[in-house]
């Protein structure tokens, strides 16, 4: 193993099942996250957006703010928070990059990297500016 690669995570096989399921339990977050936006104010932009290898869960605004939203469903709050790792905020910032190429009326905002963080049983968690966005 070259030492300056860092370590994969070991992949994991998941089941036709399980992967549907996922499927659905992360389309569910991703609108419970959307109306917990839209209750603070938020007006939804863009809904899935992929493009360079990345996807954006939302892109959202309120007034002058762009956000750029990462959801995620996990167990818990912290388990929540570190799955947007190095790695996803790589991919992101790319898709991120392709969004404003084809929205340049967007430039003139103030363009914010968000995380939306979903557990059983709780309201979404909105953290702004949860990570930086890369030019």
């Amino acid at each position: 193993m070259n030492p300056t690669l860092s370590p994969q995570k070991p992949h994991i096989k998941r089941s036709k099942h399980q992967r549907r399921r996922a499927l659905r339990q992360g389309m569910w977050a991703e609108w419970l996250a959307a109306f917990s936006l839209w209750c603070k104010g938020y007006r939804l932009l863009d809904y899935r957006y992929a493009g360079h290898g990345g996807e954006i869960d939302l892109v959202v605004r309120r007034k002058q703010v762009i956000a750029f939203v990462e959801v995620k469903y996990r167990a818990d709050h912290d388990q929540a928070l570190a799955a947007i790792d190095a790695g996803k905020q790589s991919r992101f910032n790319k898709a991120v990059n392709l969004w404003l190429m084809r929205n340049g009326w967007a430039q003139n905002h103030d363009l914010r990297g968000d995380a939306v963080l979903v557990v059983p049983w709780r309201w979404p968690r909105h953290i702004e500016d949860a990570f930086t966005l890369a030019e």
